[in-house]
């Protein structure tokens, strides 16, 4: 038996601030910017049990709790996967609820100036129109990132990551992006100013259809490793895979 239940959560954010996010173990993740001093949250709770009752009892620990002070929105998830709240809180637990699965998609969000601190599990996540200072860990996930600024530090233990910068410049300090294990696509548009330092730590190679790309030094191009100058510099960023591949190009007329 199968349920989905589905939660709405607005809160006050004032434009700089801090928004929070500790996913659920499974599940989708979009954040977008908006022009409003508010988060807005929409999530969608699915469960799994062999009863109403188990469904139920389940409710009562896998969902999660909104909390807020000046300038910070947490969202904070509980779950059965969280053994010392279980031992806290839900003791007499029915272990036979224990590994079911289940999961939480938000959909969130936030003012496009704001810092975000994102940690998740396995699922799909997008991230659009947010500058600020933004550290996302993930487990594993195809995470879009559609970024123009800020400072952004981002993890993704395996699956793939797609960034694309709509602009010419980056807004900010820069970006490191890590991928341990899986592919890394960047889109830059024609004419874009950064320097970007690219490397495949072990199996794998670096690949770019991308013209203007300048070596900083002269040994700075091999097939594993890259430190370019994109038109006249600024930002760095840096994208690191483990084992895989960097894909750097043009950005589609599309987009």
């Amino acid at each position: 038996m199968k349920r989905s239940t589905l939660r709405h959560e607005v809160r006050k954010l004032a434009y700089g601030g801090t928004l929070t996010l500790s996913a659920a173990p499974a599940g989708s993740i979009t954040i977008e910017g908006w022009q409003r001093s508010e988060v807005d949250v929409t999530a969608e709770i699915e469960l799994q049990a062999g009863s109403a009752e188990d469904l139920d009892q389940l409710l009562t620990v896998n969902n999660f709790a909104v909390d807020e002070d000046a300038n910070h929105v947490r969202i904070l998830t509980t779950g059965t996967h969280d053994k010392k709240l279980m031992k806290r809180v839900a003791k007499d637990f029915p272990k036979s609820l224990l590994g079911l699965p289940w999961k939480i998609d938000f959909h969130i969000k936030v003012p496009a100036l704001a810092d975000l601190e994102i940690d998740a599990g396995n699922g799909p996540i997008k991230l659009s129109g947010v500058e600020g200072a933004i550290r996302l860990n993930a487990l594993q996930s195809v995470a879009d990132l559609t970024l123009t600024g800020g400072s952004v530090l981002a993890t993704v233990q395996s699956g793939a990551i797609n960034v694309a910068i709509p602009a010419r410049g980056w807004h900010g300090l820069g970006a490191d992006i890590k991928l341990a294990a899986g592919n890394l696509s960047v889109e830059l548009l024609p004419g874009f100013n950064a320097y970007i330092d690219a490397q495949v730590m072990r199996a794998g190679e670096i690949k770019t259809t991308y013209a203007g790309l300048e070596p900083r030094e002269q040994t700075s191009i091999t097939p594993r490793s890259m430190e370019v100058r994109a038109g006249s510099g600024g930002a760095t960023l840096t994208f690191t895979v483990g084992d895989g591949t960097i894909e750097i190009r043009p950005m589609s007329s599309k987009q």
